[in-house]
């Protein structure tokens, strides 16, 4: 302080003594306040390191109960499929057999296919075979052109190989052949 306001100012003992007071007074409170803090922070660090453990064992649970669900669903499709496989082996020690038919031997894998077939449509499959109708490039792969009076323009004419879709998700494709329609005349030159 300059010396002139220590001149106009002079010493008063009571304004000490209460700014002593108010200084003792608010040390205790900014410890407790520093001590709460503390507690608060150890608390909300302690909530945190509980909470990325319960995260951490969801996840290795998710990860462990999707592997479960995984395997159950595997293994419902493939008890569905064990007597189509029982089937084809009849079907493959008759077909061995001295004096075996090629027709008995048709008609068993015709079976078997059929059963394939009805055990893969019970867990959703589908096939796509569009003989007949029109072309659609979501749903079919066209591998060629061929000309046809009877199939109309940009209709499926043959399917080479069938395709599938699972729950109504495409698997595979219908690879086809398409109509191009009636032959056209070389134009006149």
């Amino acid at each position: 302080m300059p010396e002139s306001e220590k001149k106009d100012n002079p010493p008063n003992p009571a304004a000490d003594v209460k700014s002593a007071e108010a200084a003792a007074q608010s040390t205790p409170d900014l410890a407790s306040q520093l001590a709460a803090a503390k507690a608060e922070s150890t608390a909300n660090y302690d909530r945190f390191l509980r909470t990325a453990a319960d995260l951490e064992n969801f996840r290795r649970r998710a990860l462990r109960e999707k592997d479960e669900l995984r395997t159950a669903a595997t293994g419902r499709i493939l008890e569905d499929i064990f007597p189509v496989l029982d089937t084809l082996a009849m079907a493959a020690a008759a077909a061995r057999q001295p004096g075996a038919e090629l027709k008995g031997v048709a008609d068993g894998v015709e079976m078997v296919l059929s059963q394939m077939r009805s055990a893969l449509a019970g867990h959703g499959l589908k096939e796509i075979n569009p003989v007949g109708q029109a072309f659609d490039p979501h749903q079919h792969q066209a591998i060629s052109y061929q000309v046809s009076t009877e199939v109309k323009e940009e209709n499926v004419v043959q399917v080479v190989r069938v395709g599938y879709a699972l729950n109504g998700r495409l698997l595979r494709p219908a690879s086809v052949i398409v109509s191009s329609g009636p032959a056209k005349e070389a134009a006149a030159v």
